[in-house]
C-alpha cells in the first residue's frame, strides 16, 4: 500500500501527464478537494515537494501557479502509476473529458500589466496554443486601472480579437 502523501503526488502527476498543457495549482486543488482526496495544506506540501524535486515545474502567470510534469515527473510515473487505483483514474479521466476545452482555455489566455520606465502601464497579452504562442501583443496605456482593465476583457474577448486581427491582416 502506498502511503497518503506519495498517493496524493501521483495523482498530481497522473493529472498532469494526461494533458498538453500546463494546469494551474487552483485547477488541480479544485479537482483533489471537490473530490475530497485530502486536504489544502496536504495538498500544498505535496505541490511543494514535487516541485522541490523537480517532477513538476512550476511558472506564476499573473496571479496563478501554471504547473507541468518534468521528464523526471514522467519517468516517476511510469514506474509507479499502477499504484493509482482505477477509481481514481477514471475520476481523473472523466474530469478531463468534461472540462478539458474550460481548463486549456484558462491557461492558454495570458495576460498580465507591469509599470514601464516611462511611468506608463504595459499590458502584455498572449494566446497559446499548446506550447506555441498564436498571439503576443503588448499594449502601453497611461493608467495601472486601464492596464487591469485590459488584461480581465482579454480573458474574455480574446477570441474575437484574435479573429478580428487574422481577418483584417489577411
Amino acid at each position: 500500500m502506498t502511503d497518503p502523501l506519495t498517493q496524493y503526488k501521483l495523482i498530481v502527476l497522473y493529472m498532469l501527464d494526461r494533458v498538453d498543457f500546463s494546469l494551474t495549482k487552483a485547477q488541480i486543488f479544485d479537482f483533489i478537494l471537490d473530490k475530497g482526496y485530502t486536504n489544502y495544506f496536504t495538498l500544498q506540501q505535496v505541490v511543494c515537494e514535487l516541485i522541490d524535486s523537480d517532477l513538476v515545474s512550476s511558472k506564476s502567470v499573473r496571479n496563478s501557479s501554471h504547473l507541468s510534469i518534468t521528464e523526471d515527473g514522467r519517468s516517476t510515473l511510469s514506474y509507479f502509476g499502477n499504484r493509482i487505483s482505477t477509481s481514481i483514474k477514471d475520476d481523473v479521466n472523466v474530469y478531463f473529458k468534461d472540462k478539458e476545452l474550460d481548463l486549456r482555455n484558462e491557461v492558454s489566455i495570458q495576460s498580465t500589466f507591469y509599470k514601464t520606465t516611462g511611468n506608463d502601464y504595459a499590458a502584455h497579452l498572449v494566446a497559446k496554443e499548446k506550447k506555441s504562442d498564436l498571439l503576443d501583443i503588448t499594449i502601453t496605456v497611461p493608467t495601472e486601472e486601464s492596464a487591469s482593465h485590459i488584461c480581465e476583457n482579454w480573458q474574455k474577448k480574446s477570441q474575437e480579437i484574435y479573429a478580428f486581427l487574422i481577418e483584417q491582416l489577411m
